[in-house]
């Protein structure tokens, strides 16, 4: 049981974790409380929390935050969690509310509640995040003494959805809008990335598929979790192996799972998640926007990415901007002095940094009419050269592109191709698939050290091609958008490829202070930035389609966004797999209609080759064609 709750504990990590103490006694001391239950326009009552500053003779902004997460543990002036400390002692009225269906609120709870397309005050009955936002901020800037009449809102991960959500036909009241790993897409984000089913994240799946039967403040879904927690197993790789096929998990564990059930039941980019994608939403957006994201956030990279570049194009009035800094997921509000991601060391105190010099200054000129040194669009650290470096636009139009070619002898070329008729091959096994990590790990509830990992214990595999450059005589930076050009064949119908880009550090790097001493980082080979392309939805997510054995076929794998320097003496590495095991599930090789319902006869050996005139590219490699 109290594994469990560390567990339940994990959901709500990112939301009650920041960096500038400030206890309940403070709290206590310069804020008042009050709860609320405020009607929405279809008379369903949200349960909100407000703390309103003591002081009198101000009028103070709003700042919002709407969670799934239990706004209640915001209770008994336990103020913790985003705001950061800078914002609490700057004073705001802070609120936080349960989402419709959630906790304390009445209702029913959506999974990526869909918007509806114009959904202004007038159309009273039509709901969504957006129009329950709007009834909230409307009501709060009527109710609440001492306003300002401004709001902000902001949020991590599901409450980061709630934030962007919020941006279409948005209150005129809101005037700064943060989100922050927020999700954008369920079929690219958290339990999915570009159409392959994570199974890392089943135990997941608990806290986010039960309707509750009553208003509480504690989880109702604790027995469901019990099924996998309960005696948690030490090895998470052997225990999903041992399940076989995605349909026992679906009998033993899930089965009455509502949220399971629309993942299988929807494998492919139908209507179903098409409607819940919150990106061609985002339109017409006339006020601040700052989404801020960690390069290492395993769990929503492609929602921050793809959620400003939107912004970027849809909205030229908005007052759109980009934070990504050396992070996993909500990193940027947990604080411990090293900034340290897996075995990797970045600096000190950078979530400090950006908590007191671009989050408070963000909200204070946006709300307050303070005026602060004017904010870059894009504030992004290389996590390369362990910086942080300003951009008037991202990508970046100025950092020269960059082309990896595959080379015989593992090889890998930079900017220069290789033999564009080499032909490089392994043979994929299900029954032995490739470690997403090179650490024995438990029953993760989301995995996130993997994203910085040595890939050591991968270039030993003969199921997977490393390709690795020359010692660099000069530093290359790798920054803005990438993707790897696969041509490829197969034995199968079907599979997946991940592409991985690697750091090779020298063999006489010094170890880092804060790592075990088994860790050694001579020639460590850091994970830099990866992505999975399920190969049946090549052409189309909506519309998959096996392929033909042994027909040469383009796989292009978009890779997420990247800012790193590789160092002289380093070495780049491109590494090209077919599994990546628990972290996403394994694809059978023979086509099959549904994954989710194949049996153990249709998991099968393939093999698969990459050919020479494959390339990735990464940065605006158009403009240097």
């Amino acid at each position: 049981m109290k594994h469990l709750f560390s567990l339940l504990a994990l959901c709500f990590l990112a939301t009650f974790a920041y960096t500038q103490s400030v206890d309940s006694a403070y709290v206590s001391e310069h804020y008042s409380k009050a709860t609320y239950h405020i009607p929405m326009r279809d008379g369903i009552k949200l349960y909100t929390i407000v703390y309103t500053p003591k002081e009198q003779g101000e009028a103070y902004p709003i700042l919002l935050n709407r969670t799934c997460y239990n706004a209640s543990k915001y209770d008994d002036f336990k103020a913790i969690g985003q705001p950061s400390g800078y914002l609490v002692r700057d004073k705001y009225i802070l609120v936080y509310q349960d989402v419709r269906g959630r906790y304390m609120s009445e209702g029913q709870f959506t999974t990526m509640t869909p918007n509806i397309p114009g959904n202004n005050p007038k159309k009273k009955k039509d709901i969504d995040e957006s129009s329950d936002t709007w009834d909230t901020i409307d009501w709060l800037v009527k109710n609440i003494q001492n306003n300002n009449g401004k709001v902000g809102m902001f949020g991590i991960s599901y409450p980061g959805f709630y934030t962007a959500a919020a941006l279409p036909d948005a209150h005129p009241a809101l005037k700064a809008s943060s989100p922050q790993a927020p999700i954008a897409d369920f079929f690219f984000d958290d339990f999915h990335h570009q159409g392959a089913f994570l199974q890392s994240y089943t135990g997941a799946y608990a806290v986010f598929g039960y309707q509750k039967d009553s208003l509480t403040k504690k989880p109702w879904y604790t027995e469901e979790l019990m099924r996998l927690y309960e005696n948690p197993p030490k090895d998470g790789y052997a225990f999903h192996l041992e399940q076989g096929p995605l349909k026992n998990i679906t009998k033993k564990y899930h089965h009455d799972n509502f949220f399971w059930k629309e993942v299988i039941e929807h494998p492919n980019y139908d209507e179903f998640w098409q409607k819940r994608s919150i990106l061609p939403h985002l339109k017409n957006v006339n006020h601040a926007v700052m989404t801020v994201g960690g390069w290492f956030d395993a769990e929503d990279l492609y929602g921050p990415l793809n959620i400003y570049k939107t912004i970027e194009k849809t909205s030229p009035s908005a007052q759109n901007s980009i934070v990504m800094g050396p992070w996993d997921h909500g990193g940027w509000a947990r604080e411990k002095g090293q900034t340290t991601h897996n075995h990797i060391y970045f600096g000190d105190s950078i979530s400090s940094f950006y908590q007191r010099e671009i989050e408070r200054n963000f909200f204070a000129h946006h709300l307050k009419g303070t005026q602060t040194e004017k904010l870059p669009e894009a504030y992004m650290f290389d996590t390369g050269a362990k910086t942080w470096k300003q951009f008037d636009v991202w990508p970046p139009v100025n950092t020269p592109a960059v082309k990896l070619y595959f080379g015989e002898d593992g090889q890998l070329g930079i900017n220069t191709p290789m033999n564009e008729k080499a032909v490089f091959e392994y043979v994929s096994d299900p029954a032995k698939p490739v470690p997403y990590t090179s650490q024995t790990e438990g029953l993760t509830f989301t995995p996130r050290r993997f994203m910085s990992d040595d890939q050591r214990h991968a270039s030993r595999r003969p199921d997977v091609l490393t390709f690795t450059s020359e010692v660099l005589e000069e530093e290359v930076v790798l920054a803005g958008e990438i993707i790897a050009k696969l041509k490829v064949a197969m034995t199968g119908t079907d599979a997946d490829f991940i592409v991985k880009i690697i750091d090779e550090y020298p063999q006489d790097h010094p170890n880092y202070e804060h790592n075990p001493k088994n860790i050694i980082m001579g020639g460590y080979q850091q994970l830099v930035r990866s992505e999975v392309m399920r190969g049946r939805f090549r052409n189309s997510f909506e519309k998959p389609e096996p392929f033909e054995p042994n027909k040469v076929t383009d796989v292009n794998v978009v890779l997420q966004d990247l800012l790193h320097t590789f160092k002289k003496g380093h070495r780049i590495v491109v590494q090209v797999q077919s599994t990546w095991f628990p972290y996403i599930d394994r694809n059978p090789q023979k086509y099959v209609d549904n994954i989710f319902e194949a049996d153990e006869e249709d998991f099968i050996k393939s093999t698969i080759r990459i050919y020479g005139n494959s390339v990735i590219e990464v940065g605006n490699t158009e403009k240097n064609n």
